[in-house]
């Protein structure tokens, strides 16, 4: 959400003796009405607004008193924003319907490790992840709320959060998917011939050099350096743990 200009900020208002604003459909109250204490919790109000409109606010509990469904609203209108894989949005959606369906109305800072369990007891039981997708989730779920505490809408102990270990193989209710096997050689082989030359060459790179299918897929011309004195093409496609293992490069 783009920034608002000062004088699109939501104005101060007065009900009997109290002071509020109108800000995404609620009334955030600041305290009573000429008090130096509501003048000043305006202020704070109007410079959070400033800086993200899109963040919420709790009726009663003013900036930073936020619901769990209300946090992990603006959390995802970030990470859309932010992700490029929109697959990884994906999957924050399904883990926040879990983390919203269990415990959607509780306050941010009420949220523990054992309420955690409760979210992952409810993956279990659904019966549709495995056990390192469950685990996966639970991360998910514990980075949220340090997105949370990063943005101040939360107090929550993220630290306690990451004691919650994860399911072990064999956990009760869990299951875990069979090994991934390599595709035959022979199977390519015979698949080659049937293949536009273009996809055909695809399936060799990414045999060749064992590139995601995206990256083959974003491959360029352009991109292929060829100038080298020892007659190899490099290519150097942006890997998404790059910043953790550095450069990576096919060759």
């Amino acid at each position: 959400m783009p920034k608002l200009k000062d004088d699109q900020v939501p104005k101060k208002c007065r009900d009997r003796n109290q002071c509020f604003s109108w800000h995404q459909g609620k009334r955030i109250y600041h305290g009573k009405w000429g008090t130096p204490e509501a003048d000043t919790a305006y202020k704070r109000f109007k410079i959070a607004v400033l800086e993200n409109p899109g963040l919420p606010f709790r009726v009663n509990g003013g900036v930073g008193g936020v619901l769990i469904a209300e946090l992990a609203d603006a959390f995802l209108d970030y990470f859309e924003k932010a992700q490029r894989d929109k697959s990884h949005v994906t999957h924050f959606r399904i883990v926040i319907g879990y983390l919203v369906e269990v415990y959607g109305e509780l306050a941010v800072n009420e949220f523990s490790p054992k309420k955690l369990k409760v979210c992952r007891a409810q993956m279990v039981r659904a019966g549709k992840l495995c056990r390192r997708m469950v685990n996966d989730y639970t991360s998910m779920i514990i980075r949220i709320f340090s997105w949370g505490v990063e943005e101040e809408l939360a107090k929550t102990d993220v630290k306690a959060l990451r004691e919650v270990k994860p399911l072990s193989k064999g956990a009760p209710g869990t299951f875990d998917h069979p090994p991934r096997e390599d595709v035959p050689v022979w199977v390519i082989a015979a698949t080659l011939p049937f293949l536009a030359p273009v996809v055909a060459a695809m399936v060799m790179v990414q045999w060749l050099t064992g590139m995601r299918p995206s990256e083959v897929f974003n491959m360029q011309v352009g991109d292929i350096d060829r100038s080298r004195n020892n007659g190899l093409w490099y290519y150097s496609p942006r890997h998404k743990t790059e910043e953790h293992i550095g450069e990576n490069r096919f060759r």
